[in-house]
């Protein structure tokens, strides 16, 4: 769908938040891709009663602010967002401000009546992978021959056991002759952090001590180890720089979307599911397609 809309250098958006990091990256992402500038404003529903009739009014074509806790209503060329408390907010500002509305997630319960909308195919859509955008963090040189690590840690569907991360610890430090860089992630259990402490690396990042994102520099490593507990951190890894991106299964409770994702990025050749052994998988996903629309 091409939007019939003024060109991209005269565009400006505006991006709502509904306070998840992970909702706000992907809308940051699809502007940075683009090459729009934005501004960020919260939205929120004033209760769970409001919420649910925000589903009954878009349904019926009611828009108003009643239902949504203060804030103040910018107006630009795009409102973009992604998590369902934003997508009632999208609509009501894009009718006020004429401008085009764009949702980056499956909006469950509301009309799919978006200008433009982008849902995973783990989620019923077409897109492979979240948006992200990824830029160089300058804080670790890594190229072929190296490999990098990075551990997430549990959630509702994942377990994290030590013993299996230590395998592919060990894995690692004995069929790797480059440097070796590793880090962890907000939901990684302190054992976890612990267990990394005790391998020499040559860059570590434990983020409980330091809470920076070194992985724009680690696509960069001839291998990239990710575990299979984020769909952000994936995302990330299969659309930036140049490194075979092997993914760590993790121990899960149930059927998930991460299984679904990976397993259809996988044979695609943008990853491979770490078996005991590493394969070529350094597949890229590109988001140029984004101007394309416009």
């Amino acid at each position: 769908m091409v939007l019939d809309a003024r060109s991209v250098e005269k565009m400006r958006a505006v991006i709502l938040s509904d306070g998840k990091k992970g909702h706000l990256n992907q809308s940051i992402a699809f502007c940075k891709h683009l090459g729009v500038p934005y501004e960020i404003v919260e939205v929120a529903f004033r209760s769970r009663f409001a919420k649910a009739l925000g589903y009954l009014f878009d349904w019926l074509g009611i828009y108003t602010k009643a239902l949504l806790k203060p804030f103040d209503l910018p107006c630009g060329d795009l409102v973009v967002s992604a998590g369902s408390s934003t997508y009632y907010a999208n609509k009501l500002i894009a009718k006020r401000c004429r401008a085009k509305s764009i949702a980056l997630m499956q909006p469950k319960g509301f009309r799919k009546n978006f200008d433009l909308l982008f849902a995973q195919r783990h989620d019923g859509g077409e897109l492979p992978v979240n948006f992200s955008y990824l830029e160089p963090a300058g804080l670790v040189k890594l190229s072929q021959g190296d490999v990098a690590v990075v551990i997430g840690g549990p959630n509702r569907v994942y377990e994290m056991k030590e013993d299996e991360i230590k395998a592919v610890l060990d894995y690692i430090f004995a069929n790797f002759k480059g440097k070796k860089a590793v880090t962890t992630a907000p939901r990684t259990p302190k054992r976890i952090e612990e267990l990394v402490e005790s391998y020499p690396w040559d860059y570590k990042v434990i983020y409980s001590k330091n809470p920076i994102n070194p992985l724009g520099d680690f696509v960069q490593a001839e291998y990239l180890f990710v575990t299979m507990d984020s769909t952000s951190m994936i995302s990330e890894a299969v659309s930036a720089g140049r490194a075979n991106v092997e993914v760590v299964p993790l121990r899960a409770k149930r059927a998930n979307k991460y299984e679904k994702m990976v397993r259809g990025l996988a044979k695609e050749g943008y990853l491979h599911i770490f078996d005991g052994r590493v394969a070529k998988a350094d597949k890229k996903f590109y988001f140029s397609f984004v101007k394309d629309l416009f």
